[in-house]
């Protein structure tokens, strides 16, 4: 089944749900306007669909070849990445003194959201360099810019990051990768490191590697790692000290090149220091919240596509209701009820998480270009407090949603000739890295909810609010129980973090621990639901105002769906984070047979 970038909800999410509008208006993206956001979406809509999808199904069968040393990658990934990186498509978000567009990170976000559905496998390479760019723009010194930048930023060069190694994978306080200073303003590494993205590939000359290493004298634990830039190719064109030992043979993903690399072999390979010793996590922070963010959009992509998949397969596929044995009279499934009921979950849980993503990327946008420093401060918490949830609810719901796609399937979906398990093996990747789900749901309950004494988070719950409440004046039979699901949804939600808030000054770990995964569903869910509900109240009113878009209908038919079948949720997972950290005194007698 063809992927069909679905360019108008995007755009319809960015202006009344993220906010793209108001920001306009304001001045926040200099003289951006709407139309031209719309016109970027719609081509790069056109190359997803008409260049990049049709790899999806060559890189799964065929996968990237490691041999020698060296990774081939499948036919067409290196014609098609030239043509996307020739296009500028890699430049978008780039700072504009080395050569990029220094456009929004909301609308980089909805394209690498269709970067990601027509592929998954082909769009984390630019993914990272994004990041690497991000990284090496904040913390580099200038020479390194100079060097580097430019190339990274058009998509000449690729980055990766260097973070895990065989006993230190989210535990980066276990990190040996050794930096040894050789006088000259250069460090010699040497190590290994695993489950590299991209680490070797054949689609640039060169490769930048971002990794992360100790110094002789540095301190223990994660106080005394430093971050590197480690090239492939040197700057005189020598082969650096760096090599790819193999590639992982994975469940999904199977064109992307997963790779261990040994840096070290002969007598260290030469990087430079990126911002300051033994603060390179900080640095590499940056990075990765940006991948956080990416990965978020992935699991929306990769949900979508499932979607769109089961949906033509429901349409076609026709079952029951036949009056004989020749099939006559049989009706297209989509017609069944409980097949409605799980194409509905899957659009549903795609649209919530689409909103919290645009959401996250909206407010970074604002920590980064507002003209004042306290609305920049207020922004960069709201971006922080968001980002874990984007990254592990939009993940989890690509998992779901890729499911539902293979049940929709039938069994016909458990075989590769429909596709559909595809996406089922890609999506499940999404979960694990750029931190595990469950370390989000703890960075979000530990770090995230005491920001600015528990305001910050409590400013959120109060925008959710306000849109229930817009629902309640709007008094329109076509929302049904849209407002009191949503509101009860959101009072969850409330009463939940007061216990987290509580829990986390009473020095309860364990209890705030015990419900982090659970707390953020229940935030996912309460923030999604207001997010499909006011772009159904938008939606309602163009309706008012004479369009017909049956668009519009469809907007506030999904809010309602999801505010009844899935926001009812919300209830069971406020009992669980309050009431259901039991399990942690009693598991050690549970697990022990």
């Amino acid at each position: 089944m063809t992927y069909r970038a679905p360019v108008a909800e995007m755009f319809f999410t960015m202006r009344h749900v993220a906010g793209l509008d108001r920001a306009i208006a304001e001045g926040l993206y200099g003289d951006l306007t709407p139309d031209l956001v719309e016109t970027i979406l719609e081509e790069a809509g056109k190359f997803a669909n008409e260049a990049i999808a049709p790899l999806n199904r060559v890189g799964d069968q065929r996968g990237a070849v490691f041999k020698d040393g060296a990774v081939t990658m499948p036919p067409g990934f290196k014609e098609v990445y030239r043509a996307w990186s020739e296009a500028g498509w890699n430049a978008l978000p780039g700072p504009a003194e080395y050569g990029g567009q220094g456009l929004p990170t909301l609308l980089n976000t909805a394209c690498i959201e269709m970067w990601n559905a027509a592929c998954m496998a082909f769009a984390l390479n630019p993914l990272l360099t994004v990041g690497g760019t991000e990284a090496l723009a904040e913390h580099g010194s200038e020479e390194l810019k100079a060097r580097y930048l430019e190339k990274l930023v058009s998509g000449e060069w690729t980055a990766t990051m260097n973070l895990t190694e065989p006993q230190a994978g989210s535990d980066l306080a276990a990190l040996r990768t050794r930096a040894e200073p050789a006088g000259d303003g250069t460090y010699r590494i040497m190590g290994q490191k695993i489950f590299i993205t991209y680490g070797e590939h054949d689609l640039t000359d060169n490769i930048v590697h971002m990794v992360l290493a100790r110094l002789p004298d540095a301190p223990p634990g994660t106080r005394g790692i430093s971050l590197f830039l480690v090239p492939k190719v040197l700057p005189d064109g020598t082969r650096n000290d760096v090599r790819c030992h193999s590639i992982e043979h994975k469940l999904g993903i199977h064109a992307s090149p997963t790779c261990t690399l040994i840096y070290g072999d002969a007598g260290g390979a030469i990087g430079w220091l990126i911002g300051e010793e033994n603060r390179g996590l900080a640095c590499m922070f940056t990075m990765m919240n940006n991948a956080r963010l990416n990965v978020g959009a992935q699991g929306v992509a990769i949900a979508d596509r499932a979607y769109q998949q089961a949906l033509a397969y429901a349409r076609e596929r026709r079952q029951g209701r036949a009056p004989n044995a020749a099939g006559e009279g049989m009706v297209p499934i989509v017609e069944h009820p409980d097949v409605q009921r799980m194409l509905l979950t899957m659009k549903a849980l795609t649209g919530a998480a689409r909103g919290i993503c645009y959401l996250t990327a909206e407010a970074i946008d604002r920590a980064r270009l507002s003209p004042e420093e306290a609305e920049r401060r207020r922004a960069h918490e709201r971006a922080s407090l968001l980002t874990p949830v984007a990254k592990a609810f939009s993940t989890d719901i690509a998992n779901e949603a890729t499911s539902l796609g293979v049940q929709v399937h039938g069994g016909m979906g458990y075989v590769e000739e429909t596709g559909a398990a595809q996406h089922l093996r890609d999506a499940r990747i999404a979960g694990i890295y750029e931190g595990a789900n469950g370390i989000h749901g703890i960075d979000l309950v530990t770090r995230k909810l005491p920001l600015s004494g528990g305001e910050t988070v409590r400013a959120q719950i109060g925008r959710m609010r306000a849109i229930a409440q817009r629902l309640v004046k709007e008094h329109d039979d076509a929302f049904g129980q849209t407002a009191p699901r949503l509101r009860a949804a959101i009072e969850s939600l409330d009463r939940a973090t007061s216990f987290m808030l509580k829990t986390l000054k009473g020095n309860a770990p364990e209890a705030a621990l015990a419900g982090a995964t659970p707390y953020l569903r229940l935030f996912g869910l309460a923030q999604g639901g207001a997010a499909l509900a006011e772009a159904a109240l938008a939606a309602n009113a163009a309706l008012r105002g004479g369009d017909a878009d049956p668009a519009h209908p469809a907007r506030i038919a999904l809010a309602r769906f999801f505010a009844e079948n899935l926001a009812t949720g919300a209830q069971g997972l406020e009992d669980t984070v309050i009431s259901g950290a039991g399990f942690v005194q009693d598991a050690p007698l549970a697990l022990a047979s």
